[in-house]
């Protein structure tokens, strides 16, 4: 009661100030919760990282790892903070965050504002480890070597995480989703690989790709993985289409996300999965609002999940509800946990 009741007061607000009071409320304690859901049959790996359940928490939420304590007790598995760039930068000019109710969605363009590395490394250095949290590496607007930043920051930031996301995939940096292409992609991932073999510990490290690729896309983007090693795909990110929107905001440009974006993320992960033959880890994100939507995306192809626009449709208490679902679905299909239950459905995607 008392978070819808929260829910329909933040929706009068602005959309970025009721993000930055929800922020402000997990630092302060109020939205405590148990810990991370967890069972024998949540209880997975993703990529060697042993994770207490699958639902992670997707970038974005919480750009400067301001909250990650009071989000480590929310029922999730996993967190990624970020994106960080080497240098603060304030992003694009307000408005840049936009909600879609009718669509159950938002559009942003934020364009990676953030606090830059060294002030984000401090907080990801302090943290309490309850939960596996990595960090998302950017690039700055105005960067003359934008691969290096990425290789930049994880230099930072890297011995203080337990995991790294290379996103050339927002679509509110101009020119960012270039790097996605074989030649400059390869270049970056194996400048950043590098950078890795330097850390105290070597971590995961994977790639987010946007979901508006075309299959031959797709197949390179695979194909330059294999090569450089990296630990795997996060599928997807925002979308710049603007199918079948219904909101008086659907014209806002930035990149979309929620609802609308389920089945197209969901064919880029089963597409992944088949060309990877089911052996690059996958993480798929892009409209979970519910459990049947999570089983959806790991029997996809994913290991793991990520969730981040619904909930401010549906709260935190969503991410208890679609583990304790998920959990339901394991068992109603004869699997004892995450990990059999992998893949099984993608061929219903493709």
């Amino acid at each position: 009661m008392w978070e819808r009741f929260g829910l329909s007061v933040m929706h009068r607000l602005d959309p970025e100030r009721a993000h930055m009071l929800a922020l402000a409320a997990l630092r302060t304690g109020l939205t405590l919760r148990p810990g991370p859901v967890t069972s024998p049959a949540l209880a997975t790996e993703l990529a060697g990282m042993p994770l207490p359940n699958p639902i992670g928490l997707a970038a974005g939420f919480d750009k400067n790892a301001e909250a990650l304590d009071g989000l480590a007790h929310a029922g999730f598995g996993w967190l990624e903070a970020g994106a960080a760039t080497p240098r603060a930068q304030p992003g694009n000019p307000r408005p840049r965050l936009f909600r879609l109710a009718e669509d159950e969605a938002a559009i942003n363009r934020f364009g990676f504002n953030n606090e830059g590395m060294e002030a984000i490394a401090a907080r990801l250095a302090a943290r309490r480890r309850i939960v596996p949290v990595g960090l998302n590496l950017g690039a700055n607007k105005d960067s003359g070597d934008r691969a290096g930043d990425f290789s930049r920051v994880l230099a930072t930031c890297g011995p203080h995480v337990d995991f790294a996301t290379v996103n050339v995939s927002s679509p509110n940096t101009e020119r960012l989703r270039d790097l996605q292409g074989s030649a400059a992609l390869r270049d970056l991932l194996r400048r950043v690989m590098e950078t890795r073999a330097d850390l105290p510990a070597p971590i995961p490290v994977f790639l987010k790709i946007a979901p508006d690729l075309s299959d031959a896309d797709l197949a390179d983007i695979a194909g330059v993985a294999g090569e450089t090693g990296i630990s795997g795909i996060i599928a997807t990110n925002t979308t710049t289409a603007r199918t079948g929107l219904s909101s008086a905001h659907a014209g806002e440009t930035g990149g979309l996300s929620g609802q609308p974006l389920f089945e197209k993320s969901t064919r880029v992960l089963a597409k992944l999965s088949a060309l990877s033959g089911g052996r690059l880890p996958l993480v798929g994100t892009g409209g979970i609002a519910s459990a049947d939507q999570a089983y959806a995306k790991i029997r996809a192809g994913a290991s793991a999940v990520q969730l981040y626009t619904a909930l401010a449709y549906h709260g935190l208490s969503l991410v208890t509800r679609i583990a304790e679902g998920l959990e339901r679905r394991l068992a109603d299909d004869g699997f004892a946990n995450v990990a059999e239950a992998v893949g099984t459905g993608r061929d219903a995607w493709l």
